[in-house]
C-alpha cells in the first residue's frame, strides 16, 4: 500500500545514507543493502509506515519492545510534560522525582523478595549489573569462593561481556570466547527434539542441575535464567513447573536466582512478569524492552534487600557498588514508564493479553498443520514457528537456504514486519493488538510460509 506524498527519490537518498554511514546491528550489511531495506518514517497503533509510504503490521513489536502501540497519545504527553521540567540530571549522588516514583512502582509490582531498584539503559546492562552485584555480594559477606555462574545452554542475556559469558548461543558468542569468563551450563528443557516426553525432558535438565549443585554448590554464586521462554534461542518454552523446581534447587544449595525478564516482562507471557506464573521469587531480576512501553531506553535491575544490605555501610568500609551509567534513571524514560504502567492498569492489559493469547492459540492451529511447520511454541503473545525440511523426522532445512529469512521477506511483501530466529518465524505483536489484526498477522505468516516452502 502506497500513501500519497511519498517520494522514491527521498528513499534513495536515505538508502545512500545507510550505505555510507550506518552499520545496522545483527545485520550482514552486504545482503541488507542489496535488498531494498525498509526505512521507517512513522508509526500509528500496531502499524509502521516506511519512507515510501508503505504500511506494515509491526509483527515483532519493534524487536519485542512495543507494548501499547506506536504514537500513543498518553505516552507522548508524559514525555512532553516531563520535558517542560527537566530532560535529565544525574542519579550519581542525588535523585529525581520520576526515578523515585518508578522505583516504588516496580518494587510494588515485582515479586515480594525484590526490594531495591538499580537503573541502567538496556537489557544487557541490566544483566551486567546483576552479575556484578551477585559476584560482589558473596565477597561482601565473607564468602568469596562463591564466584561461579550457572546458565542454560542456548541462553541469551545480551551482548556485553558479562551477559555474553552467561549466554550460550554458539553463533553469537563463540568468536568472543577469549574475552568471556567461564560459566557452568545445563541443558534447557526443550522438548521438541528430546527423545522422550516433556516431563522426561524437564527431569533430565533438573537432574543435570542437581548434579552440578551437589558437586559445586560451595562455589556457585548465582544461576541465571530466562523464565518460561528462551526467546532468542527460538521461543523455546519451559515445561510447567520447571522454573519452580529451579528455584527450589537454588534455595536448597544457597545459590542466588537471577531471573532475566528483559524479553518476558511486562505482560508478554500473560502475566505482568513470567515468574508470576509459578510464584517464583528471584533474588535478582533484570527488566528492559517493554519497561517504557517501547519508547525510551531505560532498564532496571531489581535485587533483594539482603543483597542491598551487603553494600550498605560507612564510607570507610568501602562497600560502595562502583558502577553507574550517565543516563541512569533518566527522567524522560522514567516518566513514560510510569505512564505505561498506568495504561496497564487502566486498560486491564494483562487480562486482555490472556484473552488474545487464547484466540491466537486457536488461530495458530492452521499454521501448525502446514507440511513444513515442525513446532509452534507459544507463551502469551510470544510465538515461535519452527520450519523443518521433514516434519516426520524433524530434520531442519540447510541453514544456507535461509528459509526463515525468506519467509520474513515474503511477509514484508504481504504487509508485516518480523524478524526470524534462524528458521524459527517469530510473531510477537504489541500487546494491544486487536483480534482482527492478530488474525491478519497470522494469515500473512501462513501465506508467507506456504509461498516459501511450496506447501
Amino acid at each position: 500500500m502506497t500513501l500519497a506524498g511519498a517520494s522514491s527519490a527521498t528513499y534513495a537518498e536515505l538508502l545512500e545514507q545507510n550505505r555510507r554511514f550506518l552499520w545496522n546491528p545483527f545485520t550482514q550489511m552486504k545482503d541488507y543493502l542489496a535488498d531494498e531495506p525498509v526505512v521507517i518514517e512513522r508509526g500509528e497503533g500496531v502499524k509502521l509506515v516506511d519512507a515510501n509510504g508503505a504500511e506494515y503490521y509491526d509483527g515483532n513489536s519493534s524487536l519485542w519492545v512495543n507494548v501499547h502501540g506506536h504514537n500513543r497519545a498518553e505516552l507522548n504527553e508524559a514525555i512532553a510534560a516531563q520535558l517542560e521540567k527537566v530532560a535529565h540530571s544525574t542519579l550519581l549522588g542525588m535523585a529525581n522525582v520520576p526515578a523515585l516514583e518508578l522505583a516504588e512502582r516496580l518494587v510494588e509490582l515485582t515479586p515480594a523478595r525484590l526490594g531495591k531498584v538499580f537503573y541502567s539503559d538496556s537489557g544487557a546492562t541490566a544483566v551486567e549489573i546483576g552479575l556484578k552485584l551477585a559476584f560482589a555480594y558473596w565477597r561482601r559477606i565473607g564468602r568469596p569462593e562463591k564466584n561461579v555462574f550457572v546458565g542454560f545452554e542456548d541462553g541469551y542475556h545480551g551482548d556485553t561481556i558479562g551477559a555474553m559469558s552467561v549466554g550460550g548461543i554458539e553463533l553469537f558468542h563463540s568468536e568472543f570466547a577469549p574475552l568471556l569468563f567461564s560459566c557452568e551450563r545445563v541443558s534447557f528443557p526443550h522438548a521438541y527434539r528430546f527423545p522422550g516426553s516433556e516431563a522426561e525432558c524437564a527431569d533430565a535438565s533438573l537432574g543435570e542441575l542437581e548434579t552440578l549443585f551437589d558437586r559445586d554448590a560451595q562455589r556457585i554464586a548465582c544461576l541465571v535464567v530466562e523464565p518460561l521462554v528462551q526467546a532468542a534461542a527460538g521461543m523455546r518454552t519451559m515445561p510447567a513447573g520447571f522454573l519452580r523446581e529451579v528455584e527450589r534447587l537454588c534455595r536448597e544449595h544457597d545459590a542466588l536466582l537471577f531471573a532475566d525478564e528483559v524479553a518476558t516482562g511486562f505482560g508478554r507471557t500473560g502475566e505482568l512478569f513470567a515468574c508470576e506464573h509459578e510464584r517464583v521469587e528471584p533474588d535478582l531480576m533484570s527488566l528492559g524492552k517493554g519497561l517504557t512501553g517501547g519508547y525510551l531506553p531505560v532498564a532496571a535491575t531489581l535485587v533483594s534487600d539482603a543483597i542491598y544490605d551487603a553494600f550498605y555501610g560507612d564510607f570507610a568500609e568501602l562497600k560502595t557498588f562502583f558502577h553507574g551509567h550517565s543516563f541512569t534513571g533518566n527522567q524522560l524514560g522514567c516518566a513514560v514508564a510510569l505512564a505505561s504502567l498506568d495504561l496497564f492498569e487502566r486498560d486491564g492489559l494483562v487480562a486482555r493479553v490472556q484473552d488474545s493469547a487464547r484466540f491466537l492459540s486457536r488461530r495458530l492451529r492452521a499454521v501448525a498443520a502446514l507440511p513444513h511447520v515442525g513446532d509452534v511454541r507459544r507463551r502469551g503473545l510470544m510465538v515461535g514457528i519452527e520450519l523443518v525440511a521433514d516434519r516426520e523426522t524433524k530434520r531442519p532445512f540447510d541453514w544456507r537456504e535461509r528459509v526463515g529469512q525468506r519467509v520474513g521477506l515474503r511477509a514484508r511483501e504481504l504487509g508485516m514486519l518480523t524478524r526470524p530466529l534462524g528458521d524459527v518465524v517469530v510473531l510477537m505483536p504489541p500487546l494491544v493488538t486487536a483480534r482482527e489484526d492478530l488474525d491478519a498477522m497470522v494469515g500473512i505468516l501462513e501465506l508467507a510460509i506456504m509461498d516459501v516452502t511450496g506447501s
